[in-house]
């Protein structure tokens, strides 16, 4: 396996995803806020930007560089010589490193101290809980595997 190409494919196609992603997670925010109204963007991106399709356009960009280095750094899950702890630990501080600074721009977390580490926390949070999800169902079909062999 050529890692470098397959990232580069998976970042590719991951583009569109982040995208959808992106779409949808404005789409609940708007539901959960409850107005009746669509909203595209934070107003403080928006009034940052100058206009709301300016906002949309950079939170699409951005939306699509997350889903772009998620899938791009999915191969770490495919590198057999490494131990899942440092698979983990390089997938998480990736991906960490490509939100953080997204999430600022984007205004999705306050632009303070605090702000940061409460978005950091909800992040660690949320990908530890996929990470286990995901560890368990694996764990389960692979013993299911070995029972049938």
């Amino acid at each position: 396996m050529n890692v470098k190409l397959t990232a580069i494919r998976r970042g590719l196609l991951g583009i569109p995803l982040g995208i959808a992603i992106g779409f949808l997670m404005s789409l609940v925010a708007s539901i959960s806020i409850g107005h009746g109204v669509y909203y595209a963007a934070k107003p403080e991106l928006i009034a940052e930007m100058g206009s709301e399709i300016n906002a949309v356009l950079l939170q699409t960009g951005l939306s699509g560089l997350i889903g772009m280095a998620f899938s791009a750094a999915s191969v770490i899950w495919q590198l057999e010589d490494w131990s899942l702890a440092k698979q983990t630990g390089i997938y998480f501080l990736i991906t960490a490193l490509v939100m953080l600074p997204i999430a600022w721009f984007a205004r999705w977390t306050e632009r303070t101290f605090r702000g940061i580490v409460i978005y950091f926390g909800i992040f660690a949070v949320i990908f530890f809980i996929i990470w286990g999800i995901q560890y368990l169902t694996w764990r389960r079909k692979i013993k299911k595997m070995n029972e049938k062999l």
